[in-house]
This record gives structure tokens, C-alpha cells and sequence, in this order.
């Protein structure tokens, strides 16, 4: 019994002591590659599709459009950020 006890001891001890999250940091993530490739993407694709000297004027893509879709992402990126520490048991105060 007194080998139990002392196990149970320090499995406690050890969870108490542990400092690391569940989720990893922002920047170790493949959300966060992702969200840089298409951020990337929206930004050469909002360069390079533009009027190409139409008569019309009409831009198929535009800045406009360009920093809509980048704060859609952004919004969704945050999101996913929000769920992946909400599942997070440890607190951040140590």
C-alpha cells in the first residue's frame, strides 16, 4: 500500500508541475501556414487579375474584394484559433 499511495503522489505532483497546453502555439500550426498560403494567394491574385487594359474599366478582382476575402480568413482564422484553446484544461497564469 505504501507503494500505491506514493504513486499516487506523484502522478499528482507531476500534473500539477506540468506547464504545457493542449493546443500549440499559433505559430506551430498548420492553420497558421494555410492562412499565410491563401493570405498570400488573395493578395497576388487581387495584383495580377486586374483590368488589363479593357475598355470598360472592369476589374474582375479588386482591392475591395481582396480585403473582404482577407478579413473573412482572418475572422475564420481567429475562430479556429478560439476553438483549438477553448479545449485547453491548463491555465495560462504559471
Amino acid at each position: 500500500m505504501t507503494n500505491t499511495a506514493s504513486h499516487a503522489a506523484t502522478t499528482s505532483a507531476d500534473h500539477t508541475t506540468r506547464r504545457a497546453t493542449e493546443a500549440k502555439s499559433a505559430t506551430r500550426t498548420t492553420e497558421f501556414i494555410a492562412y499565410l498560403g491563401v493570405l498570400v494567394a488573395i493578395v497576388v491574385t487581387a495584383i495580377l487579375v486586374g483590368d488589363g487594359g479593357a475598355e470598360d474599366g472592369a476589374d474582375l478582382f479588386d482591392a475591395r474584394q481582396a480585403m473582404e476575402y482577407i478579413t473573412y480568413l482572418t475572422i475564420a482564422y481567429l475562430v479556429s484559433r478560439g476553438l483549438a484553446k477553448s479545449g485547453s484544461r491548463e491555465s495560462y497564469s504559471a
